[in-house]
């Protein structure tokens, strides 16, 4: 649950205030505790100075009778007056053993159970001591009633900081949700989709708002750049291929072979397929082809591409077969599946090397559907594979080969538009890519 900003955020304010109802709780209960406490020292001092005037004016006889007519008043304070060398002359505390000043005793009561007493002891000037005390018991239940409201108000704040957490996280985590499905939607081709807006005009909904001028301007500018795209494609494609008809023109129109406007024609072939494939990598790259994904069978696209390219690799001195036992399917564009894997067997035909070995495996692993195509050549050194998927990378010794370096980097395009992993790994000999895709649903 606390992976939820929200429910974090309720948990935070929660812990928060029930702080604050401890701290609060034991600043009444101190609070309260020495209130009550000043209260009944003033009572015991208040009757210790009337039983001192009693003493005054009726003597000793007239204070120990006071102390056994108000020890026996129910409700009364407790009482005692004790002799000079510690006889009880009168009153329940008589008995105790205490010294000047105040104290606090333990009496045992009728019912077995001590009582905490708070006392003063005065001596009086014939040499007796008297005992005023009261027990402190009507405290500690008034803490003790204190501290239970107290722990239900804790209670209450704990309840009512998870109800109210819960409510804001599924409140928030809704609209949020709302948000990340519209970019999964976008991410997914969908340039149309917009955040939902309730009208409330909170942070949400200016937010979505935002969001949603932030797409405007992106698909303005997606829909300019294919508008580009149209007009280079227009305007540079055309010119260069009626460039192309007049060198075959004049190529037809010569007396034997110019290698000149053969050179011509070879360069010229190389522009219009690196341009064709610059085009096709921002098309895939735009998200726009996976309106076109229905579940299809790697398996059976392997053995399209496999036996396209046996004869190619038979005249080369090579071997090039298929691996793939079963029906494998995913979730794709069956066209640029086929494109990303004709270019993992044409890159590994010209780069293994004569009499390699080539062989595509197409298999399940788990839940996962697993391409490989394998080669026995020379392989690649580990710092420099990441750069093949690069555009226009090429490893030094493969310069002088046919090719525009733009092969890897639109199989890369074609994975990351399928949400699949691909990684060239060592064959021991050779070089492996592993292209590994989720399984269809269904």
């Amino acid at each position: 649950m606390f992976r939820s900003t929200s429910q974090r955020l309720s948990a935070l304010y929660t812990a928060a205030f029930a702080l604050s109802v401890v701290v609060l709780g034991a600043i009444t209960v101190l609070t309260t505790r020495h209130a009550l406490a000043v209260q009944v020292d003033a009572r015991i001092r208040s009757e210790s100075a009337a039983l001192a005037q009693e003493y005054a004016t009726e003597g000793l006889d007239g204070v120990a009778q006071a102390v056994s007519e108000r020890d026996r008043t129910p409700g009364a304070l407790d009482y005692g007056l004790v002799g000079p060398h510690g006889e009880a002359v009168a009153g329940r505390l008589a008995a105790t053993r205490t010294t000047s000043g105040w104290s606090v005793l333990k009496l045992r009561e009728g019912d077995g159970n001590l009582e905490p007493i708070r006392v003063l002891s005065v001596n009086l000037p014939s040499g007796h001591r008297l005992l005023v005390g009261d027990d402190l018991e009507h405290v500690d239940a008034l803490d003790s009633t204190v501290l239970q409201a107290f722990a239900w108000a804790f209670a209450g704040v704990v309840i009512l900081g998870v109800a109210g957490g819960f409510a804001l996280s599924r409140g928030v985590g809704r609209r949020l949700a709302a948000i990340s499905g519209t970019a999964e939607a976008i991410i997914d081709g969908d340039l149309a989709r917009r955040v939902p807006v309730r009208g409330s005009s909170d942070d949400l909904d200016r937010l979505a708002l935002t969001i949603n001028r932030m797409l405007d301007r992106i698909a303005a500018l997606m829909e300019s750049l294919r508008q580009v795209s149209n007009d280079v494609a227009h305007d540079l494609r055309t010119p260069l291929t009626r460039l192309r008809q007049k060198l075959e023109g004049s190529l037809a129109g010569a007396e034997g072979s110019d290698p000149a406007i053969e050179g011509a024609l070879g360069d010229l072939d190389a522009i219009l397929e690196t341009f064709a494939a610059l085009l096709r990598i921002a098309q895939i790259e735009g998200g726009a082809r996976r309106a076109a994904f229905r579940p299809t069978d790697l398996a059976a696209v392997g053995r399209t591409v496999v036996e396209a390219f046996a004869p190619s690799a038979e005249d080369a001195a090579q071997s090039l077969s298929l691996d793939a036992p079963a029906p494998a399917i995913v979730e794709g564009d069956p066209e640029l599946l086929t494109q990303m894997l004709v270019n993992l067997v044409e890159n590994a035909l010209r780069h293994a090397g004569v009499g390699a070995s080539i062989r595509v495996e197409i298999r399940h692993t788990g839940d996962e559907v697993v391409l490989l195509v394998v080669d026995d050549g020379p392989g690649v050194p580990d710092p420099e594979r990441d750069k093949l998927f690069d555009r226009f990378y090429r490893l030094e010794r493969s310069r002088s080969t046919p090719g525009s370096g733009l092969g890897l980097a639109l199989v890369a395009a074609v994975v990351r538009l399928h949400q699949a992993d691909i990684r060239l790994i060592d064959a021991d000999p050779g070089l492996a890519a592993q292209v590994r895709f989720s399984p269809a649903a269904g």
